[in-house]
């Protein structure tokens, strides 16, 4: 007799623990295997294996059989089992909470199936095929359906195929079956998401010195299974080609790979360049795809069929085994993190997985990350630098516009002079252009002139963005629209101004200066519907639109060889949050967009307009200088004390009340101020430590309160976090709590 420990699915620490059960005779179990189990008064709950024991110390009465299983196969991997772990205790949820993550949610409560297809086949022999069709002249129906089969190849067809060439057959073929002349099959049939994705040239073009140079490091790694690289290549340097051949010969090893990218804009033209080269061996994971085509992908990748896999950050839990190289673009990016329980990096589970399947890790970016860039200086991570871009290509040249001498001059329009005329020389050149300004909507904020009143969202302490295409105001954080005031709600002026840029409002200028060419917006409003990514990319690709305006999705590795200009509508729009990262990111969006320009053989140029010209941010993203921007960025950490010099924790507490939500905050605030008492050898580490309202004190309805500790990043200091982290799990009334380290977001 054999039992099994299994984690049933309900995310409550009340459960949160193993339950044996006794695996009945002739059910084959194995660990990872989704199983139903009857558990308190529910007969059939689902859950899944962790472990095989041949031993239980419980009594026979209090141990009941596993009821069934949900698939012959394990749907956790082994490697995948102990990445849950990791999460669990890294993300202070539960493990059924982390499990959830390792397969497709419609899994869960069997609300998807695979996709059946019926087909019609001929069951008689071809050489008698003929005459049957002549005995069924007097149903000519009947035999148009024969024809038919007999036609096609293999002498079968799809019913429904069927149906649209020859109208409703049902009838014949019912009576087709029962003379024993045709057989109906159900056969599975697989969701694809490709659709009809253009086809890329699937030549190998030549390797540059400098690709060489990168491959030469790389590959040997990958045929050892270990390392960890950070390739630091400036735009248009040909990263992407160095994936694919990594990819290759971990393919030609026997072995698989991930590859993950931070948007999912730019998925379809990855899965684009890896389907060219690999065909079929490549799948793709990302949360755009319906559940009918993501659990087909999940299958393909189950059972072997594909070699790698393309997708954003959830694809870092593919079920793929004998891994050989998992490769993290664009590595910068925060939409790695989860913000969402459970809370994970992709990055960070990325280097667990390699090191525990015996990988190799390739961090890649323009723009890399202070903490990588570091880890890099220090040997933690291999560094690969590829300094120019391919064929020596030069890098765009980019024209710093000052602003503020723009309303000196009078121009108080979203464009300056010099933007404008760089714009008409790239259509005059039958060129294409890209516009980033990192907002949607028409307007940033609707204000009263009179009382200085502005419009702000009851449920977030934010102002609502105007969107002119639908006339609302909206809400970016909850969603909350509200009508356009005609008159001020506080004192009734009828002076309503708006304030602010947004896409909308760049869209109808660049319409009213150039009404003949045709335009395409690009940002979380035109891209919510499925397939809208591929759908405006391919079609500026394929030279629809002459200009794109869009925000940040359009920023990064994105490849279009007809752009030659590049126009940053407010270079510095956010220099000003309160956030200690806001230079970081600033330098990277405005590198990673200027280098969408001159990528062919046209050389390209760049208009970046700023009403702070002389920040070290913009002045090092004019000169494409990563190291300058570096160096200086972390004198000022350094002297500031932040990260990577120190870590940030936090204690985010939320509540339908402001009250309730303050009172829990101090009180964690009372209980960290005592630990540190009761431990003077930490005290000395402790740079900050202080309760607050959050920069935005509410959202979603939601008040919010913080307490954050900064502290040295120190081993020692680990003790600190982990008190946050279980002051974060004590139970609340009518308040929540999470404890976030190093967060992506401090508002």
């Amino acid at each position: 007799m054999s039992f099994c420990q299994v984690i049933v699915d309900i995310a409550s620490e009340d459960v949160d623990r193993v339950f044996t059960y006794r695996v009945p005779k002739g059910m084959a179990l194995e660990p990872g295997m989704r199983v139903h189990v009857p558990f308190g008064r529910m007969q059939r709950l689902e859950g899944i294996v962790v472990e095989m024991v041949e031993d239980c110390d419980l009594p026979a009465s209090r141990v009941r059989d596993v009821t069934d299983t949900l698939e012959d196969y394990p749907a956790v991997l082994p490697g995948l089992l102990e990445l849950a772990q990791q999460i669990k205790a890294s993300s202070f949820c539960t493990l059924a909470q982390a499990l959830r993550l390792m397969f497709p949610a419609q899994m869960r409560g069997e609300r998807i199936s695979a996709k059946k297809r019926e087909y019609a086949v001929l069951t008689v022999d071809p050489t008698v095929r003929e005459q049957i069709a002549v005995s069924q002249s007097r149903a000519p129906k009947r035999a148009q359906v024969l024809r038919a089969l007999m036609s096609a190849e293999g002498g079968e067809l799809p019913v429904e195929q069927l149906r649209r060439e020859l109208g409703d057959c049902r009838p014949m073929l019912a009576a087709l079956c029962k003379m024993g002349y045709v057989r109906l099959e159900q056969r599975e049939t697989m969701r694809s998401p490709y659709g009809a994705m253009e086809k890329l040239a699937a030549n190998d073009p030549q390797l540059t010195a400098q690709q060489q140079e990168v491959l030469s490091r790389l590959l040997p790694a990958v045929e050892a299974g270990r390392g960890a690289f950070l390739l630091y290549g400036v735009t248009g340097s040909g990263k992407t080609e160095v994936f694919i051949r990594a990819v290759r010969r971990a393919a030609q090893l026997g072995k698989t790979a991930i590859v993950l990218v931070p948007e999912i804009a730019l998925t379809p033209q990855m899965v684009m360049w890896f389907r060219s080269r690999f065909g079929e061996d490549a799948a793709v994971l990302h949360s755009r795809l319906s559940p009918g085509e993501r659990y087909d992908e999940w299958r393909r990748i189950r059972r072997g069929d594909v070699r790698v896999v393309i997708g954003a950050r959830s694809a870092i839990f593919a079920p793929l085994e004998n891994i050989g190289l998992i490769i993290v673009d664009e590595e910068h990016e925060q939409s790695y993190i989860a913000d969402n329980t459970p809370r994970y990096d992709a990055r960070e589970l990325a280097r667990l997985r390699c090191e525990r399947e015996g990988a190799a890790l390739l961090l890649a970016s323009a723009t890399p990350s202070m903490r990588s860039f570091a880890m890099a200086g220090r040997g933690d991570l291999a560094l690969l630098e590829m300094l120019r871009r391919v064929n020596d290509r030069p890098m765009p040249q980019v024209h710093i516009v000052d602003m503020r001498e723009e309303l000196k001059a009078g121009n108080r329009s979203v464009f300056s002079g010099a933007l404008l005329g760089g714009l008409k020389s790239c259509l005059d050149a039958g060129k294409q252009a890209i516009l980033f300004v990192n907002r949607r909507g028409y307007s940033t904020f609707v204000s009263c002139r009179s009382c200085g009143y502005v419009v702000t969202c009851s449920q977030c302490d934010v102002s609502m963005t105007y969107h002119s295409s639908e006339r609302v105001l909206r809400c970016h954080y909850c969603g909350q629209e509200a009508p356009v005031p005609s008159a001020c709600p506080e004192c009734g002026s009828p002076y309503i101004k708006y304030f602010g840029v947004g896409t909308q409002r760049v869209e109808e200028e660049v319409r009213r200066h150039f009404p003949d060419v045709p335009v395409l917006r690009m940002d979380n409003d035109t891209t919510r519907t499925k397939d809208a990514h591929e759908t405006l990319l391919s079609a500026f690709r394929r030279g629809e639109a002459r200009i794109l305006v869009g925000t940040q999705m359009i920023a990064k590795g994105l490849d279009f060889p007809n752009v030659t200009m590049v126009g940053i509508i407010a270079a510095d729009a956010m220099l000003k949050l309160p956030d200690y990262r806001s230079a970081e990111r600033t330098f990277q969006l405005l590198t990673q967009v200027a280098g969408r320009a001159g990528r062919a053989d046209s050389p390209g140029e760049v208009y970046l307009q700023t009403y702070d010209p002389e920040h070290y941010a913009v002045e090092a993203a004019s000169r494409q200088d990563y190291r300058a921007f570096y160096e200086e960025e972390m004198r000022r950490r350094k002297r500031a004390l932040y990260p990577p010099y120190t870590l940030i924790a936090r204690l985010l507490y939320e509540a339908d009340r402001d009250e309730d939500a303050q009172r829990e905050a101090q009180s964690a605030m009372r209980q960290m101020e005592a630990f540190f008492e009761r431990r003077t050898y930490l005290r000395k580490y402790v740079v900050a430590l202080r309760v607050m309202a959050c920069p935005i004190r509410k959202i979603k309805g939601k008040a919010r309160w913080e307490v954050t500790l900064k502290i040295v990043d120190k081993p020692i200091c680990q003790e600190a976090v982990g008190k946050m982290s279980e002051i974060a799990q004590i139970p609340l009334e009518n308040v929540s709590c999470i404890c976030q380290v190093n967060p992506s977001s401090m508002m």
